[in-house]
């Protein structure tokens, strides 16, 4: 429980802590900013308060995870740092080049996601391999073997902490051939990676909660003039969320939504004990899908409507600048019309922040584009509690009508322990 004082104000307590990653405003979070922001909440009157710190020459913020004790913050990036932080104050505590360990192909190769052992070591990716760190001697760390992914990005314990399993990006610097249709798995036993290859590629995973199972969601995009993975486009096509055995390491169940389903382009996946739950920053929804026939499925709708979407114009130009930025229309004009019918036409990003809490009775979610952040009853799915975040201004001296975005991504939630 976290505790905030004030002057002349009586002690006020937060039971849950919120923490979310920020790569700042506009589209490409892998090329934007670093920081965090810390969300307190407490649901007996519906209080909050909040914090958001960036951090001076970081880049490409875009997750967070907190060790067991949360004592310490990790703040993921696309930019090569390994980087801790208070996860109270969101000061930070040290950072270190992962470029000291291995050599880069590409600049959005970065460690990105981490999986914590105890209180002090954590594993994680750099370069083509798996490295486990101490935070008492971060330039120490022990190279455990090679993860056998083009580019790792989620990563996970199974429920037995037998495995480490975890999804993989695009490999831009492999052109036309680097589309990453896998997932791995880590035998913490062994020392040995496994890859189990898929139809689809697949960026983030989470374990089942009692079982050595895990699951995997589509991630799909097109490559700009079918060779830039780095600059890609999204893509209008079905979606995927696979059920993998990490003990046999074989696909087990697989649910498939057609492309008119609003499922498009996932950030942060969650779980209950009765469903999956993944967010989707392309399509503005929340996808919940029944665990028990993986089939029934049923949704949070937070696409704007048009007068929400005339409020939030600067937004929108940003968002169609950089789309055009991105590539040429004229050679990639089906992109253009696809990420069009992926976001239902608004111009604008939505959610990529969704975590559950510890007794299932609450659902967190940021909404990047429409820049606030949400608690939803669960399992009703009714909306609780909704505030509007500041503008990026406040903390950055960015010009005032810029994007105004603070460039909500992956997110960790810390809750009271659950009670079984």
């Amino acid at each position: 429980m976290l505790i905030i004082t004030r002057d002349r104000e009586p002690v006020k307590t937060y039971p849950y802590s919120f923490q979310i990653a920020l790569d700042g405003n506009g589209i490409n979070g892998l090329e934007g900013l670093a920081g965090v922001c810390n969300f307190l909440f407490n649901p007996e009157d519906n209080s909050y308060a909040y914090k958001i710190q960036y951090f001076k020459g970081i880049g490409g913020g875009h997750a967070v995870d907190v060790n067991p004790t949360r004592t310490c913050g990790y703040l993921g990036t696309s930019g090569q740092h390994i980087v801790l932080y208070d996860p109270a104050g969101l000061n930070e505590i040290e950072r270190i080049s992962t470029l000291i360990f291995e050599p880069n192909d590409t600049t959005i190769r970065g460690s990105t996601h981490i999986t914590w052992l105890n209180e002090y070591e954590f594993i994680t990716h750099v370069g083509d391999y798996f490295y486990q760190f101490n935070v008492n001697s971060l330039s120490k760390p022990k190279k455990l073997g090679p993860h056998k992914m083009m580019l790792p990005h989620s990563m996970k314990l199974t429920h037995s902490r037998r495995f480490i399993c975890y999804g993989s990006m695009d490999n831009p610097a492999l052109g036309e051939k680097g589309e990453a249709k896998m997932v791995g798995v880590w035998d913490m036993k062994t020392g040995e990676a496994t890859q189990i290859p898929l139809p689809t590629t697949c960026w983030h995973v989470i374990p089942h909660p009692v079982k050595d199972l895990f699951y995997a969601v589509s991630f799909l995009v097109v490559a700009q003039d079918h060779v830039d993975y780095h600059q890609w486009g999204m893509a209008w096509l079905k979606e995927y969320a696979f059920e993998i055995d990490a003990v046999e390491k074989r696909i087990t169940r697989h649910w498939v939504g057609g492309r008119q389903i609003p499922a498009h382009i996932n950030s942060d996946i969650t779980i209950s004990d009765s469903e999956l739950i993944f967010c989707n920053g392309g399509s503005q929804t929340i996808v919940f899908i029944n665990l028990e026939n993986f089939a029934d499925y049923r949704i949070i709708d937070e696409r704007p409507d048009l007068s929400t979407s005339l409020r939030n114009t600067r937004q929108m130009a940003a968002t169609v600048y950089d789309s055009l930025a991105r590539g040429s229309f004229f050679t990639n004009n089906q992109h253009f019309l696809a990420a069009l019918r992926v976001t239902r036409f608004t111009l604008m990003d939505s959610i990529h922040a969704c975590q559950l809490s510890s007794d299932q009775t609450l659902l967190f979610t940021a909404n990047r584009g429409l820049n606030h952040i949400t608690v939803y009853d669960y399992p009703s799915l009714e909306l609780r509690f909704r505030v509007k975040m500041p503008d990026i201004q406040n903390y950055l001296a960015i010009p005032r009508m810029e994007d105004p975005r603070l460039g909500f991504h992956h997110s960790l939630l810390l809750s009271p322990k659950r009670e079984r």
